[in-house]
């Protein structure tokens, strides 16, 4: 089985403009992602995705590969897609987020093993969780999945509701799992789901994963005890600097 790992990177962003190209100690974000999935040995080669000639120029300058892609994709996933039309001999793509300068390696290859099962369309991560700021974040989307590991559900409310528990309570009854945002998909998976319309439950939850569980597909989950750190606006971005570098 071949796999092939694609960093989609928009330049564009309402939140935090030009977010692939800031500067990280000496490093761009995009590159310092670049290297940290490199180094995923399940990972047969690396993309860059984008619709920015700044981005494409700027990895081609430290030696990474890089495709263009067209400006029109809503999601990460529809530049997937377009990715892998080069790609003929490829099985799967892992669909890794441009803004987690320090992901995991080893989150990557959980992700992978998740391809072995004949029966897995698509594949995440979750993360249990232990603090009640996490719980009730609506920004950390929830999961809940059967006992074979497939998903159920997402959403930004808090899933499974305890009635008649405080709330105060609620990480003493029950565990509970968000949702870590990388995903991958079987190359003919991939193909049908980016035809699929906006589900009602994605457009309620702002969810992208929650139009393939309407349309049947089966998203299996593997459960990583590793933290990731998204760059979503600038404060994350001065918060990254403090904790990693002192700075």
């Amino acid at each position: 089985m071949k796999i092939i790992g694609v960093i989609p990177a928009r330049y564009a962003s309402s939140r935090f403009p030009g977010k692939p190209l800031v500067d990280i100690a000496g490093k761009s974000m995009i590159q310092r992602v670049y290297e940290q999935v490199k180094a995923c040995a399940a990972l047969s080669e690396v993309i860059v995705a984008t619709d920015d000639l700044r981005i494409k120029e700027h990895v081609a300058s430290f030696g990474g590969k890089v495709a263009m892609t067209s400006a029109a994709h809503p999601s990460g996933t529809d530049r997937c897609a377009e990715v892998m039309q080069d790609f003929p001999d490829y099985d799967v793509v892992i669909n890794i987020q441009g803004d987690e300068p320090f992901i995991n390696p080893e989150q990557i290859s959980l992700l992978c093993s998740l391809f072995e099962e004949a029966d897995t369309d698509i594949g995440t991560l979750v993360k249990r969780i232990h603090n009640y700021e996490e719980l009730f974040n609506e920004n950390s989307p929830k999961v809940v999945f059967t006992t074979n590991k497939q998903a159920l559900y997402f959403s930004r409310q808090t899933i499974p509701f305890q009635r008649g528990v405080a709330k105060e309570q609620w990480l003493d009854k029950q565990a509970y799992y968000k949702h870590i945002g990388i995903y991958g998909y079987r190359r003919a998976i991939l193909k049908g789901i980016t035809q699929l319309e906006a589900s009602p439950f994605e457009q309620a939850e702002s969810l992208e994963q929650l139009r393939w569980i309407e349309n049947g597909y089966r998203v299996k989950v593997a459960e990583t005890t590793l933290e990731t750190v998204a760059v979503d606006t600038p404060e994350d971005l001065a918060q990254i600097m403090k904790t990693y570098f002192s700075i």
